[in-house]
């Protein structure tokens, strides 16, 4: 049995089949779905948990080489919450791209995880290095 880390079963097979270049989103409670991609719903209520939550739960196991987002985040969040993302990306590229754009990747990545964020475009797309 697992005590530490991840211990969500569905979390973990699905990070462990993310390859180099696969892409992995993190997605808000509104976020639409894709038939046929493999979605993982962890929303429980209203920002329980957050993008920011479960990309810091999964951060120290998944080797990021760049991070897509759309430019509306930065247009409709204050400057703090942008920042407080860019520094938790560290060296990782930060890719903003209209939310359209960032939509049409999502098809082809591994799977979606649907949190309970209600942050506007608060939705990343993690690409492994």
């Amino acid at each position: 049995m697992l005590r530490t880390g991840i211990l969500n079963p569905a979390v973990l097979s699905l990070l462990a089949r993310v390859r180099h270049t696969n892409t992995l989103v993190i997605a808000d409670r509104g976020f639409p779905s894709w038939p046929g991609l493999e979605t993982i719903d962890l929303a429980l209520v209203d920002d329980l948990p957050t993008v920011r939550q479960v990309l810091d739960a999964i951060w120290p196991n998944f080797v990021v080489g760049r991070v897509f987002a759309a430019e509306e985040f930065v247009r409709r969040n204050p400057p703090e919450r942008v920042a407080t993302l860019r520094v938790r990306l560290g060296d990782v590229p930060l890719v903003l791209e209209p939310h359209v754009e960032f939509k049409r990747r999502v098809p082809h990545a591994v799977g979606l995880i649907r949190t309970g964020d209600t942050i506007p475009y608060a939705n990343l797309i993690l690409e492994s290095a």
